[in-house]
């Protein structure tokens, strides 16, 4: 990357944050995200994963500066060192889920998830779903509140939340993990492998409806979701050395 980078500056639309971003722009001019050579999200965690969604097709590398209230993906705000914080980042590279989701109606939606896919009832009734892997069934009935898969970056998010593993970046694995199972009420999830096939099928979806979430994107009254790690798309975050996102996630283990 050049001494001056490009940047293309994007904010969420907290007050702090636009007046930040003016600031930042008037110091260091703006260009749109398919001619910067990086871009740098004003925000918080939710801002970056909008961005992820809107433009990580470009492969522009992304540099977020926390202007929110969650930050893990974020780093701390410091509008003097921009240009040399950026040169001096350290690369963490993601690879997204991709969902599809048949519906009772007939339709199917994809989209991509950066942290996590999650299922969750849409009634006071328990979802009840059956569990495949590669094509074979390996769960034949799970009652509970949701079920989701977590990529190694989300698996601190909601994941976590859930009582799921954290896993570290590079391991090649995501994260199955219900969410208040009540049969088989010992299941505690499983960790798979990252090319793992993941296929949940919703039984009695009428009486019993559930939706899906792939990050932010929800599809409701769905009776099949699929779910594979994505093939061909990856993204760039840019980190701090001194923080890191695999130092975040290795300490987050460890916080009592």
């Amino acid at each position: 990357m050049s001494a001056s980078p490009r940047i293309a500056f994007l904010a969420s639309t907290a007050p702090n944050a636009q007046q930040t971003l003016e600031a930042m722009v008037a110091r260091h001019g703006q260009h749109s995200p398919d001619e910067a050579d990086v871009i740098c999200a004003l925000g918080g965690d939710g801002f970056m994963l909008q961005t992820l969604h809107r433009h990580g097709g470009l492969g522009k590398p992304v540099y977020g500066m926390k202007l929110g209230t969650v930050g893990f993906l974020m780093n701390q705000f410091h509008a003097d060192t921009l240009i040399e914080r950026i040169a001096n980042a350290e690369p963490a590279k993601l690879r997204p889920l991709e969902m599809v989701a048949q519906t009772e109606s007939g339709a199917s939606t994809g989209s991509l998830a950066y942290n996590e896919v999650s299922l969750l009832r849409q009634t006071r009734q328990a979802a009840h779903i059956r569990i495949h892997l590669n094509g074979q069934p390996r769960l034949e009935e799970l009652i509970c509140d949701g079920v989701m898969v977590a990529t190694p970056a989300g698996s601190t998010a909601y994941n976590f939340s859930a009582h799921g593993p954290i896993l570290p970046l590079g391991s090649h694995t995501i994260a199955l993990t219900p969410i208040a199972a009540f049969r088989p009420r010992r299941w505690r999830g499983a960790i798979l492998k990252a090319d793992t096939e993941i296929r949940f099928e919703v039984l009695d979806p009428y009486k019993r409806p559930v939706s899906v979430t792939a990050d932010s994107h929800e599809t409701r009254d769905v009776v099949e979701v699929v779910i594979r790690e994505s093939s061909d798309r990856t993204v760039t975050l840019l980190f701090d050395p001194e923080h890191n996102l695999e130092e975040r996630i290795l300490s987050e283990q460890f916080v009592v």
